[in-house]
């Protein structure tokens, strides 16, 4: 198991020396849930006594793939169906079992200053800006590239706005919150987040310019236990905290809608 782990580069969280086995569970979640799911953690461990929760956050496609070689996780929120499919095929995740459990969106990011000021969509394609968006197989990177689709099919953009942005793109990260970070840092000029990424102590690091409906992606998130894991009734209690009430207003809290 430890050259899994190693392989897929990430080691296993070890239970506390003192905890009951039976109430500790591993969470693999996208890279975009890691404020919401915290606060989600630590509010089940404390309805929970006992319990503990430990999180994985990363990309959804390298959680996918983690889940693939082996890795020990009992409970997998994706930040898209397709990473999710991917779980399913490994065997580890029955199929049926996924529910949603919030929905996303995508804004575009600036920096607070620069050298390129962008105040609109179109300006991502001015001659030698510097974009960055997560990878494509990152499901924030494939909505990206919808959005970008989608406005080149329209007048107000041109057939050519793909393309250009496409050009000015000098990295491609491997999760939303690298493509945060960068653009936060002034590494680059532009980068395309979730909107729940720019909030709270976010909100002041970038600015935010919102894509219209007809033009952005909504982020549908599936979670589920894996079905080997070694706290099954664990793992579902949490499953189902998350998509309870008390769950869904503090993923509310943090921008997430149902």
């Amino acid at each position: 198991m430890s050259v899994i782990l190693s392989a897929c580069g990430v080691a296993p969280t070890p239970a506390p020396a003192s905890a009951n086995l039976n109430m500790f569970a591993n969470v693999f979640a996208a890279a975009s849930l890691t404020d919401a799911f915290n606060e989600l953690g630590k509010t089940f461990e404390a309805a929970n006594p006992g319990a503990k929760i430990a999180f994985n956050y990363a990309g959804s496609q390298q959680l996918a793939q983690q889940i693939g070689q082996g890795a020990p996780a009992d409970v997998f929120a994706s930040a898209n169906a397709a990473q999710m499919e991917a779980a399913i095929k490994t065997g580890r995740v029955v199929s049926g079992t996924a529910q949603t459990f919030a929905r996303n969106r995508l804004v575009v990011i600036t920096p607070k200053t620069g050298p390129n000021p962008i105040t609109q969509l179109k300006d991502l394609a001015k001659p030698a800006l510097k974009v960055v968006l997560a990878d494509k197989a990152v499901p924030v990177g494939g909505y990206a590239l919808d959005f970008l689709r989608k406005a080149s099919a329209t007048p107000d953009f041109g057939a050519a706005y793909s393309q250009t942005v496409l050009a000015n793109v000098v990295s491609y990260e491997q999760d939303v919150k690298a493509v945060l970070s960068k653009v936060a840092l002034g590494e680059a000029d532009a980068g395309i987040v979730y909107a729940t990424d720019v909030l709270g102590d976010s909100a002041s690091k970038v600015n935010r310019i919102d894509i219209p409906d007809a033009l952005n992606t909504v982020a549908v998130y599936p979670i589920a236990a894996l079905n080997d894991s070694k706290n099954a009734a664990l793992a579902q209690k949490f499953v189902a905290f998350v998509l309870a009430p008390e769950g869904q207003q503090i993923l509310a809290k943090y921008g997430f809608t149902r």
